[in-house]
Order: C-alpha cells, then sequence, then structure tokens
C-alpha cells in the first residue's frame, strides 16, 4: 500500500540546504500568495488571493520588470482559553516577487481588490526596434 502526502503549497517536507529540517519545518508557517499571470488586451494581469487582509496593508511596487506584493495579516483577536483542535488561520507578514514575463511599464500599472481577490493591471511596453547605427569611415 502506498502511503499518500497531501501536497501542502506552503511547505515541501524536505531538509533545508544545510540539513537543518527544523528550518524546513518553520516554512510551514510562512505565507507566500499563489498568483495567477496572464494576459488580456495587451496588459498584463496579476491576481492573487487575499481574502481578509486589508488592502490597505498590502504594498505593491514594480522595479525592473519584477512585481513585488507584500503585505501584513492580522489576527483580529484571539482567545487564549480556546482548546484547539486545529489552528491554521494564520497571520503575520507574507512577501511574494514575481518576474514579469515581458517588459512592462510600471509607473502606469493599476490594482483592484474585489471579493478578496486582488488584481493587478499593467501594460506592456511595445517592442522596441533596435536601432541602426551607420559608421562613418574617415578618410
Amino acid at each position: 500500500m502506498t502511503n499518500l502526502i497531501r501536497w501542502n503549497p506552503f511547505f515541501d517536507g524536505f531538509d533545508d540546504d544545510w540539513g537543518f529540517p527544523s528550518l524546513a519545518l518553520s516554512r510551514q508557517n510562512a505565507f507566500m500568495p499563489a498568483v495567477d499571470v496572464y494576459e488580456e488586451k495587451g496588459n498584463l494581469i496579476v491576481e492573487t488571493q487575499l481574502a481578509g487582509i486589508d488592502p490597505e496593508k498590502v504594498d505593491i511596487s514594480i522595479e525592473n520588470d519584477v512585481l513585488v506584493i507584500k503585505g501584513k495579516s492580522e489576527k483580529r483577536s484571539e482567545v487564549e482559553d480556546k482548546n484547539y483542535y486545529r489552528k491554521e488561520i494564520r497571520s503575520g507578514s507574507f512577501y511574494r516577487s514575481i518576474p514579469l514575463p515581458a517588459h512592462v511599464e510600471g509607473n502606469k500599472a493599476s490594482a483592484e481588490a474585489k471579493d478578496g481577490v486582488l488584481k493587478i493591471s499593467i501594460p506592456k511596453k511595445d517592442a522596441v526596434e533596435p536601432k541602426k547605427i551607420e559608421i562613418k569611415a574617415k578618410k
């Protein structure tokens, strides 16, 4: 019989590069939001689910065709006397760096949050034609 292990996107189940399982286990608590990246009408669209996170606590930046999404999710309240059987709802900081598949005009990007989904629209740069440089020969 084969034992199946349920895939967890936040934990790879392996030791880290130095062989310390405790560091690998600490990755379970890390949060890196999943993203969808696609093209629509000349724009790159990046969508990520950030349900329960205040959009005002999310920072978005673009530099050198790399999109960075970072922010913080805070616990609203926690009751210490609860007898938890399972506690998976997390809080804390998150960070995601996404290399974009094309050159973009980051200063023209826009973002909107609706129903827990953050949608970022980034216009692609027009293809730059290579400039031909003629050589002037001196005699």
